[in-house]
């Protein structure tokens, strides 16, 4: 083969131009629009990075300065812990603001109880830890003031069939003061043991904790909390955001009134508790109560020991802020990804919330080395720092009801954390279309207990996301999220309950003794919240999968079916799941496919972003505008807190709520109201589903 004569001919300056006008724009190109090969190394490497950079000495350091002094809502010390975080997340480089809201919270002023023994003798008992002079006395927060002279009574867990077992003994509590225990035996919340009493003639109530772990100094502890009906947001703006200058109903309006009990209640310690509970006559402690009381508890009364009871509180007017981090993403700016945990304390509050907030400062650090590696998320990350939360997660919700168009339309996720650390064992709670994601990252994070397995490995020996909790509670910051915005959220912390909780006990020093010595627990914590946030905002695709969801939804179709009548048709529902299995299935087909798309550009952008905003808004399609009957401001027709405290069911609320109200209705009445509630819960699936497919019907 003869060899090519080569002529090198001298490109023009236009040319040139042009060359490296199109060098430019490929450039550019590729580096907004990646290969999806190169993007998953850069992503890998990132959260390599984030999981590399855990510092479990940082961890205990921010909870030891977080758990210095108490920080109530509404107090001086609560202002400096608002100012801590935010100087914290300033300090990292993370662009800060705080929203400020005026709400009803409420404080003691005095309480006394003295208890008549039937030998004429009087004692005045204590009621607060010994040599905690710093903490707010124990109370129930929004708890109406009264003094009462009346004999004592125990209730056991004060549910419905302990009232029941009582009336079978012939015993009366109308007129008394109930004592009631509370505890993972199966006891129902303050509020609830308030209400039912309330119910039964009690006038006042006394609760006290009996997971008291076997420890005398424990034992003197006292649970603060509060006994808010409703319990969310506050009581003065139902569904809409307390801000300087909105409108607020009165303390005597009737929407403000019925929140609230009308009798009395305090904290008890067991300690105290015992000594009352040990004084009483009368008829015996049923046999089906005696498995886990003390010994000293063998009569429930009523008396003949009389106490004599005083509370007086002050509800009033007071500044809260939540504090916001910002993390702005380069793509897809306008999608959010939100991390949650809020930040006041009844008392010093190492395990609830600090441990939580702890970790949170923790992931700031950890994102702002990887934002001076170069990493910027895709979509925006915010870390919020709730104010008020236990005084009925007021400041979250505040914020979700002043901003529900955004929420609804640009919110991808809610993770929150309470308590990230509470002892052994992982939890975790989530709408299910995050099962998958929940699964996934906990492979990739270290088990803080055992040296060589991943979280998931010892999770899943303990059931797994076989026991992945739904949001069905009230009891977190995921509330207002999931069962009025309808944000797909999860809720995770580790160890199930400790027996300091809401007490002066609940310090640093527990933490290191008992709750977490080495802060393992709180770097895995860390490490999960963490990497959850990074998937979602980086992640091309979201990482949703709503097969599980439908799975889910069947589930709750075939328990129902074996608790309702025959002549209610479950039809509609059962028509309604299969659609939305269909478009599940359909939706996760579609992620796959895309996922292994090798070319990039315009169009296949275009795909993704349509196909992300379909996984994103589906969960709204569960919202009812008209809410549940009786308490519009829950919208999920889902997931969302049965009225009755003691149904069976917690999904399905609205349904579970048409059960609990046919007691007294006609037949027709009855079968019509549980038949209406169906069809809404199918109307609300089939919402879901067309969503998923993104189009109209």
């Amino acid at each position: 083969m003869k060899p090519m004569n080569v002529f090198l001919v001298k490109p023009s300056p236009l040319t040139v131009f042009i060359i490296i006008l199109i060098l430019f724009i490929l450039g550019f190109y590729s580096l907004h629009y990646p290969h999806p090969s190169s993007f998953s190394q850069n992503t890998l490497h990132f959260h390599n990075l984030f999981l590399s950079s855990s510092s479990n000495s940082t961890v205990s350091n921010y909870l030891r300065a977080l758990t210095v002094h108490p920080h109530l809502a509404g107090t001086e010390f609560a202002a400096d812990t608002t100012a801590y975080v935010a100087d914290h997340f300033r300090g990292h480089g993370l662009t800060t603001h705080t929203v400020d809201y005026t709400v009803l919270l409420s404080y003691p002023v005095y309480s006394s109880i003295e208890a008549h023994f039937n030998s004429s003798s009087v004692s005045h008992l204590l009621l607060t830890e010994p040599d905690r002079f710093d903490v707010v006395k124990p109370y129930h927060a929004y708890s109406p003031s009264g003094s009462v002279f009346a004999k004592a009574v125990f209730v056991n867990y004060g549910r419905e069939r302990d009232y029941h077992a009582l009336e079978v003994l012939g015993v009366a509590v109308s007129g008394c003061i109930v004592v009631a225990r509370k505890g993972s035996g199966g006891g129902l919340g303050r509020g609830a043991v308030v209400e039912k009493a309330e119910e039964k003639g009690a006038v006042a109530v006394l609760v006290y904790n009996d997971d008291d772990g076997g420890d005398d100094t424990w034992r003197q502890g006292f649970e603060r909390g509060h006994v808010m009906r409703g319990g969310v947001g506050d009581p003065l703006s139902p569904g809409w955001a307390g801000v300087e200058g909105s409108e607020r109903f009165g303390l005597e309006d009737s929407e403000v009134l019925k929140k609230f009990p009308k009798i009395p209640s305090l904290p008890l310690s067991y300690e105290v508790a015992e000594t009352i509970l040990s004084s009483l006559g009368g008829t015996s402690v049923p046999l089906e109560w005696r498995g886990t009381l003390g010994s000293k508890v063998r009569n429930v009364g009523p008396g003949p020991t009389m106490l004599n009871f005083t509370y007086q509180g002050e509800n009033k007017m007071a500044t809260i802020q939540n504090v916001f981090a910002i993390i702005k993403g380069s793509e897809e700016p306008d999608r959010y990804v939100l991390l949650g945990n809020h930040r006041d304390a009844w008392t010093y509050g190492a395990v609830d919330p600090s441990s939580g907030t702890a970790a949170l400062l923790d992931i700031a650090r950890r994102y702002s080395i990887l934002l001076s590696s170069g990493w910027t998320p895709r979509r925006t990350i915010i870390l919020c720092s709730w104010d008020a939360e236990e005084f009925g997660m007021i400041g979250s919700t505040e914020w979700v009801e002043q901003n529900p168009v955004n929420l609804g339309s640009k919110a991808v996720a809610y993770l929150n954390v309470d308590c990230a650390v509470q002892g052994h064992g992982f939890f975790v709670g989530s709408t299910p279309q995050l099962d998958s994601l929940v699964v996934e990252v906990t492979k990739r994070v270290k088990d803080p207990d055992t040296e060589g397995a991943s979280v998931y490995k010892n999770w899943a020996a303990a059931g797994g996301d076989s026991n992945i909790q739904r949001l069905s509670r009230v009891d977190s910051d995921f509330a207002p999220f999931v069962q009025h915005a309808g944000v797909p959220s999860i809720d995770m912390y580790y160890g199930k309950d400790f027996p300091v909780y809401h007490t002066a006990f609940d310090t640093y020093n527990w933490m290191t003794q008992y709750g977490d010595p080495f802060f393992h627990r709180h770097a895995a914590v860390a490490g999960i919240w963490g990497l959850l946030a990074l998937h979602l905002a980086d992640d091309s695709i979201l990482p949703f999968n709503y097969v599980p969801y439908a799975n889910q939804l069947q589930l709750y179709m075939n328990i129902l079916s074996s608790l309702l009548d025959q002549q209610i048709s479950l039809q509609p529902l059962n028509m309604s799941i299969q659609e939305f299995t269909s478009a599940a299935k359909e939706a996760n087909d579609e992620s796959k496919k895309l996922r292994l798309q090798e070319t990039s550009g315009r169009s296949v952008d275009i795909k993704k972003r349509g196909l992300n905003d379909r996984l994103m808004l589906a969960e709204k399609g569960f919202l009812d505008a008209d809410g549940l009957q009786g308490r519009q401001w829950f919208k999920h027709l889902v997931f969302g807190p049965p009225s009755d405290h003691e149904s069976k069911l917690d999904f399905f609320p609205g349904i579970a709520d048409s059960i609990s109200r046919s007691t007294g209705m006609s037949e027709r009445e009855r079968l019509a109201g549980i038949q209406h509630e169906v069809w809404r819960v199918s109307r609300s699936i089939q919402r879901a589903a067309s969503a998923l497919r993104g189009e109209f019907t």
